[in-house]
């Protein structure tokens, strides 16, 4: 490979930085301030959605709050969902050490890790890498977007097929085994009542975690309507900071239709119709999913109720 591709390839990665699959160095698309883009910590956006507002990463949440079909309520301060750590500044790892972590999960796979940069965490606190497939997603929009060209362009995302793309990597949430497996081992370790608060992340938090906590909530007894409603708050949070993604492709000369990758941008119902209908399917109901499809057992989920509900 000559060198100046290897330059353009290296560069696209940087700029893939916030599309599906996370955020845009500051240098590339200014991160929104804590005070002009966030709620302040603990203020909360929705009735039972609670943000942490960071610099460096604008989809960092408390799960906990939300009512349960028993008449409990999820625990704050015991599991964390987040996007992309690896452009934390110094102000938001001190943020970061403030939730009292001991462990962190990272669902991206290593050509993410490779582009986007390891998390950046509080001293004592490793990462855990545990990656979830992307169907390819990742390598794909490298070499499209790279490529500059917007015949490609739309002829790979356009006509319905970025969103078809999404729905297939839903499925895989539930058809592959070693996806599964990942989701299983996170949901084991938060319900070991030894493990402290856990936060858990993919690169913009919104998909491969997204899932992971629409499962956990579902397994905790919160009715399916918050669940989703927690899903659906990543278009919220992200919104704005993409679009200026979108903006500086487009400036960039990249893409003339920057537009094309709005629907790997957002999360959408249907994607997520496309994993549950997957789960019915294979495992005839959620419970299904949890014992047969995850290898959860009853004590594990009880464990999970007994540490996460009040």
């Amino acid at each position: 490979m000559s060198r100046a591709r290897r330059i353009r390839l290296v560069t696209t990665g940087v700029l893939l930085s916030a599309l599906a699959i996370g955020p845009l160095p500051v240098s590339a698309a200014a991160a929104p301030g804590p005070a002009a883009a966030h709620p302040r910590h603990g203020a909360w956006v929705d009735e039972t959605i609670r943000q942490i507002p960071l610099q460096g990463a604008v989809n960092v949440r408390d799960l906990g709050g939300y009512a349960t079909y028993t008449g409990g309520r999820v625990r704050p301060g015991l599991v964390y969902r987040a996007d992309a750590l690896s452009r934390l500044t110094p102000a938001d790892t001190t943020t970061v050490a403030g939730l009292g972590l001991t462990r962190a999960v990272d669902f991206r796979i290593p050509m993410e890790v490779q582009y986007d940069g390891a998390d950046r965490l509080p001293p004592g606190l490793a990462v855990t890498s545990r990656p979830v497939s992307d169907l390819g997603l990742f390598g794909t929009l490298v070499g499209v977007i790279g490529s500059g060209d917007p015949v490609k362009q739309e002829q790979i995302l356009g006509g319905g097929r970025a969103e078809a793309y999404m729905r297939d990597i839903y499925r895989t949430f539930v058809t592959n085994p070693e996806n599964r497996a990942q989701f299983a081992t996170t949901l084991r370790e938060i319900a070991d009542g030894a493990q402290g608060p856990l936060l858990y992340h993919c690169t913009s938090g919104k998909d491969r975690t997204g899932w992971m906590s629409y499962v956990l909530l579902r397994a905790l007894g919160v009715p399916e309507s918050s669940a989703v409603r927690d899903y659906l708050a990543s278009n919220t949070f992200r919104g704005a900071y993409d679009a200026k993604v979108r903006e500086g492709l487009k400036l960039s000369g990249r893409m003339q239709n920057p537009d094309l990758l709005i629907p790997l941008q957002e999360v959408r119902q249907d994607y997520l119709d496309a994993a549950t209908a997957q789960l019915a399917a294979d495992y005839g109901d959620f419970y299904g999913y949890l014992t047969r499809g995850l290898g959860l057992d009853l004590r594990t989920l009880a464990k999970l109720q007994t540490k996460l509900v009040r």
